[in-house]
Formats: C-alpha cells, structure tokens, sequence
C-alpha cells in the first residue's frame, strides 16, 4: 500500500464516489466502509445526500461512527421504519449492500449456499435486496475479493441482476446496479450487463483482480482508483470513523 493512506480509506473513499451526484436521496448502506463512504459524500461532494441513522433519525451531520444521531450529530428528521417502505418505493434511495456471492451480471446472493431444499450454509436471506434491486440504484460493497464470491452462478437470487432485469419490463423498469466496490478493485458494467474492472487500488494488479475472480472478467482500460485528498483523509480519521472501525472490515 502506498505511504499516506490504507486500502481501506481508499475503499471508503470509492464507496463515496457511488453516491457523487446522487442528488436528495436516502443513503442506505451495510457495514463499516459503506457507512464512511455515504457520510463522506455528504461532507463533501455531495451535501443533498440524505443520512439516517440507522435506527429512526435523519441526521443533517452525522456523529462518530458507532453513535447514533442523537449522541454527536444534529438530527434533522424522524424517520420510522414504515416511511422507508415508501421512500424505497419511490425510487428516492440509494443502497450499498454486501454479497456473499455474486454472479458477472450482478445477481447477488446472501441468502444460502447449495440446494435451497438442503443448503449447505444457511445465511441471513434475502431480506430487502429484491425490493432495492427493482427500484432503485443498487451498488455493492465486497471486502474479500475471492473466487468464493465472485461466481459463475448464484445458488440463489437475492439481489436481481441485469440479465433477470431487462427480460422482465416490471423488474427493469427502474432496475440499476451501479458500481462492485473490493478491497482490491472497483468493478462496473458494461454495455451487455456484465461486470468489468474499473480501476484498481493502489498497489493491486489487474492479474490479481482476474485470479480472485470467478469467472472471466474484462481488464481493458482499466485505471487506478483515485487516493484520497488530505480533506477526505481528514474527515475519515478525525470526524467519521476516529476509532478506527474501517479496519477491521478492510486490511491493508
């Protein structure tokens, strides 16, 4: 890893791109880097963005990682969980959820591994993601880049891929998956709905990236992930996540 910064700034930095532009729409993420991630584009590039809690609060700035809004940030709405129903509904959200597998056009699992009628691993189900999936901007974030995650086939559809989509008028309608953001790698679309390579982190080769990856995967053009800026790394360590908590997720 370059000096100056970890692989899991960079990461979080990435996961902030997601959200550039994104406009007055509800950040909805899962884990640590995710989270650094949307309350960094709020602070930065993109003010609009709109934060919870995670529990039932709006927040206008957003406390220390691990704190609810109402012990270090400024609440500026109440959110019940019913309203999110209708938030996701109307398309006004953004979602960065993991994968415990997923396939090169994006259908994600993380609902068991093996025969549904007999898994071999039972996971936490499908939970929210077919709903996020068909209506609105749905972006991952991976922090072991494997070959056990990244899979010619999912056992099960979570998470509606660009393939299952665009054969169904209701499911593609306001289907999009954005960005893979790894601990190695951000990986995008192409114009046939399968996943590319992006750019890589600093100091990982795109060889790296296609031998961790299940299945082939297109290199061509691919860039270095941009470092972050002495602002980004500010805001990071000093305001965001102070305690650190971004490494235990991604290491360096």
């Amino acid at each position: 890893m370059s000096a100056g910064f970890t692989r899991a700034e960079v990461c979080a930095v990435a996961c902030a791109e997601t959200w550039r532009g994104a406009g007055e729409v509800l950040a909805h993420t899962v884990g640590f880097v995710p989270t650094i991630g949307a309350r960094l584009a709020r602070l930065t590039h993109t003010p609009e963005l709109v934060l919870s809690d995670g529990e039932a609060y709006l927040m206008s700035e957003p406390p220390p990682l691990g704190a609810t809004a109402a012990e270090g940030g400024v609440v500026s709405g109440w959110l019940p969980f019913r309203t999110v129903f209708d938030i996701v509904e109307s398309g006004r959200r953004q979602s960065m959820m993991g994968a415990s597998r997923i396939d090169r056009y994006g259908n994600q699992n993380i609902s068991l591994i093996g025969d549904w009628r007999r898994p071999d691993r039972q996971l936490i189900g499908v939970r929210g993601a077919p709903g996020n999936t068909v209506n609105h901007r749905t972006d991952y974030f991976v922090a072991r880049h494997s070959p056990k995650v990244f899979v010619e086939q999912v056992d099960v559809v979570s998470g509606v891929g660009n393939d299952r989509a665009h054969r169904h008028t209701s499911a593609g309608r306001h289907h999009r998956l954005g960005a893979v953001v790894t601990d190695l790698a951000v990986l995008g679309f192409g114009p046939e709905g399968r996943l590319r390579l992006e750019s890589v982190h600093p100091g990982v080769t795109a060889d790296e990236v296609r031998a961790r990856t299940g299945f082939a995967l297109d290199t061509d053009g691919a860039e270095v992930t941009r470092a972050p800026t002495g602002e980004e790394l500010r805001l990071i360590r000093e305001v965001i996540d102070p305690e650190g908590l971004r490494d235990r997720e991604v290491r360096g």
